[in-house]
This record gives C-alpha cells, structure tokens and sequence, in this order.
C-alpha cells in the first residue's frame, strides 16, 4: 500500500507540472498575428456604446480649439462613430509605431490616421475605411466586422462632405460677428450699452473697465445674442462647459450680466495660474491669451521658450512660440502636452485687444463709464476683493448698475 501511495503521488506531482495553456492570442485560430491582444469586433464594440479611435496630434488629424475637437480624421472618425450610432473617444499616440502598439493592444479599436498600406501589412492589420493617396486607417484582422463596416461606409463623396464640412467651420472660424461700432459714441464718451457692467466686473477682476470692453467687443462686438461657431454664447463668448464648470447655467449666458460675470471669474482663475508673471501688464496678455487659446497651450508655448533660452514670463518672447505651436518642429516636441494650435489666430487677439485698449485709453484716459460719477462710486461701493487694493466695490444688488437687457 505504501508504494502504491507514492505512486499517486508522483502521478498527482506530474500533473501539477504540465505546463498550463497560455491565454488566447488572436492568433489561436482567429486569423490575427503573433503578439495582437484578442479584442472585440464590432459588435461587442457596439455593446460598450464606444468606439475608440487613436491619432497623432496635428492640423489634418487632431486637436483641440477653444474645447472643441478639430482635424479631419478626427472628423470622419466622428462621422463613422455617428453613422454606427456610438459616441467616439478618441486617443492621441506620438508616432505612429505607439498607434499601432495601441491597437494591437486593444487599447483602441480603430487607427484613424492614414498610414502607408505597406505599414499597415507588416504589423498584422487590416487596411480599411479611408483610402487615400497618403495611406488608409486600419483595424485588427480579429475586427473583420468593422474593418468591413468602414468599406462600407467610407467613399470618394463621404470624404468630401467632411472636408466641405471642415471649410465651412474654419471660415467661420475668423467671420466677424460684430454688430455694432467700436465706440458707440466717441464724443460722448461710450463705448457701449455695458460699460456700467464693464467697470463692475472689473471690480471683481483688477482690470481697466475699458479693458474688459476692449476684449468684449473682440468676441462678440457686445451682441449679447452672438454664439460661435464652437458654441460659445454672449457677450464674452464663454463656452457651455466652462459656466457648467463655474456653477453657471449655460442658458443663461445669454443674459448680459450674468455672461460678464462668468467671464471675470474665469480671468480670476487665469489670474492666479499665471501668478508666476510678477508683471501685471504682461500677466494681462497671458490670460488674454489663454482665454482665446486655451491655457494649456500657451503653458506649452511657456515651456518651449524657457528650453530655447528666452524669458517664459515675456509675452514677446513668448508669443514667438504661440505663433509656431502649428510647426511641426514645435508642436511635435516632448515638452510639448498640448500639441498643435492654431497660434495665428491667439497671437492677433491679444494684439487686436491690448491695440484697442490703447485707443479707448488715449480718448477717455482714465475716465468712469458715462453718467457715473465718483460720488456715486463712494456712496455705492462697499465690498473689497484681492484685486481691489482696498477700493470699494459696487455690489450686484446696486442700482446704479442695472444693465438694459
């Protein structure tokens, strides 16, 4: 009986030892390659109500303008993921062999970037939805469902729409929207219905009144109905997201003080993330700058000046960068986390803005808005904030500054 007891035991030791069958790879009877994680199809893609797509950062891919996503395969990765009734997220890779990484990872489902076809075969993947000269986008071969779903979706005259679709949004990008003259009436001293609500709100900020109508007439030309093309509402253009961000109801941006308002709380908040500029002057244009462009970019902008031996709390210096975050050379750098920006167009708003500032000052110098007096002011003001240097401030509650809607 021993001996046979030592028999089990070994056969029972043996067993334990067999090697234990690795995990499934798509290449087990799947049709995919050596090294691809074995990862949905469309329809368990379809289940999750996603679809992840992954690109490289740059002006015919992706980026990201005023919080709104930009570039055509952004576009018609956006397109297809509506056609297939799923939202789309998309992952942004710095080259190409991270892409292709990532989808043979299944930390995406789709390449959206049109990549040479000899590319796309070596690694093991399937060429589909786009066919451009440049390259196609391409899937995993354990995804032939969606591979075959982008072939027949994707055509010549879809291509077009979106392109037509991407001319129309960049010329509205840069329409002018301005309803009424700079000066609603430079003898009188006016530069518009708001000026009450432009020296109210500069109570809050620290900033010259006529500061605040300067850039308000950059955005809107103070219509307080105007909305862009990327959606932002009113007088100071601010987008839904950031007033939901702020605790602000997005349907009332449109209402004239409560759309200044929440943009002098988010130039507070710029305020403080560019405290590192000690100069108030300078300090302006960054937060001018970033309210236009997105802080993240000009932070990139920043850094890039300070790599490149120029003074990061300079806006001449760093405007030069601001300028370039659209050269390749530039946005494509390590330090760099923002990427491509349309830098043109943030460079001239603050020109555009600080120019119009100087013409307001040298007419009405340091003059209140009109029909306000500083004895109004002393009996009026009665709060005091970090900016004010200990200057009253005119309450919300004052009648003085009922605004005409």
């Amino acid at each position: 009986m021993a001996k046979q007891g030592i028999i089990l035991f070994l056969l029972i030791l043996l067993a334990g030892c067999k090697q234990q069958p690795s995990p499934l790879s798509v290449n087990d009877d799947n049709g995919g390659e050596a090294g691809e994680t074995l990862a949905p199809d469309l329809s368990d893609i379809e289940q999750s109500g996603e679809l992840i797509a992954v690109t490289v950062n740059g002006p015919d891919t992706y980026y990201e303008y005023r919080n709104r996503s930009m570039g055509l395969q952004f576009m018609l990765a956006e397109t297809f993921a509506n056609h297939i009734g799923m939202r789309l997220r998309m992952e942004v890779a710095k080259d190409t062999a991270e892409m292709i990484a990532m989808l043979k990872a299944a930390k995406a489902d789709l390449l959206a970037c049109e990549i040479p076809i000899n590319i796309i075969s070596a690694n093991g993947l399937l060429a589909c939805g786009t066919n451009a000269v440049t390259g196609s986008w391409s899937v995993r071969k354990s995804s032939p469902d969606l591979a075959e779903e982008l072939n027949t979706w994707y055509s010549d005259s879809m291509r077009a729409r979106v392109i037509a679709a991407m001319g129309n949004v960049s010329s509205n990008r840069f329409k002018s929207q301005h309803s009424q003259p700079v000066f609603y009436s430079k003898n009188k001293g006016v530069v518009s219905n708001y000026d009450a609500l432009f020296l109210r709100a500069s109570r809050m900020t620290g900033w010259d009144w006529k500061l605040l109508a300067s850039q308000c007439y950059q955005e809107s030309g103070f219509d307080k109905n105007a909305v862009s093309w990327a959606g932002a509402r009113g007088l100071m253009q601010v987008m839904p997201s950031t007033a939901t961000k702020l605790g602000v109801n997005a349907d009332d941006l449109f209402d004239p003080e409560t759309n200044m308002m929440t943009a002098a709380q988010l130039i507070n908040i710029l305020e403080n993330k560019f405290a590192a500029i000690r100069n108030p002057q300078e300090r302006k244009k960054f937060v001018l700058a970033a309210y236009n462009g997105g802080s993240g970019h000009i932070i990139d902008a920043m850094a890039l000046a300070r790599k490149y031996g120029r003074n990061p709390y300079l806006w001449s210096d760093v405007s030069y960068y601001v300028l370039h975050l659209s050269d390749p050379h530039f946005y494509k750098d390590p330090i760099v986390k923002c990427g491509y920006m349309i830098g043109s167009e943030t460079y001239n708003y603050v020109n555009a803005v600080m120019g119009r500032w100087s013409g307001y000052h040298s007419v009405l110098h340091n003059a209140l808005p009109k029909g306000v007096s500083l004895s109004d002011l002393d009996g009026n003001m009665h709060k005091h904030n970090r900016f004010s240097k200990k200057q009253n401030i005119v309450g919300r509650e004052d009648s003085l500054f009922k605004i005409k809607k």
